[in-house]
């Protein structure tokens, strides 16, 4: 079975290390509540942006949840 694929990437606009770490570490937790409902064969990239290093998790997961159902890569 196909499993979708999912890369966390932030550049030095969002900041020093830290922060860097930090906005990736919130995109992979939003990401990991939702990986059940995630259609198979997909290779996603998310890329944190500037805000996201400030944002708490339940905003993080808002985002997520938004640019998921956008781009319709989402089972429910």
């Amino acid at each position: 079975m196909l499993r979708t694929r999912c890369g966390f990437v932030a550049s030095q606009k969002v900041g020093g290390a830290v922060k860097r770490n930090r906005a990736k570490r919130l995109l992979r937790e939003a990401v990991r509540a939702r990986q059940s409902s995630l259609a198979p064969g997909w290779d996603l990239v998310f890329a944190a942006r500037k805000p996201l290093a400030d944002a708490s998790l339940s905003q993080a997961q808002t985002a997520v949840d938004q640019l998921l159902k956008r781009a319709n890569v989402v089972n429910l």
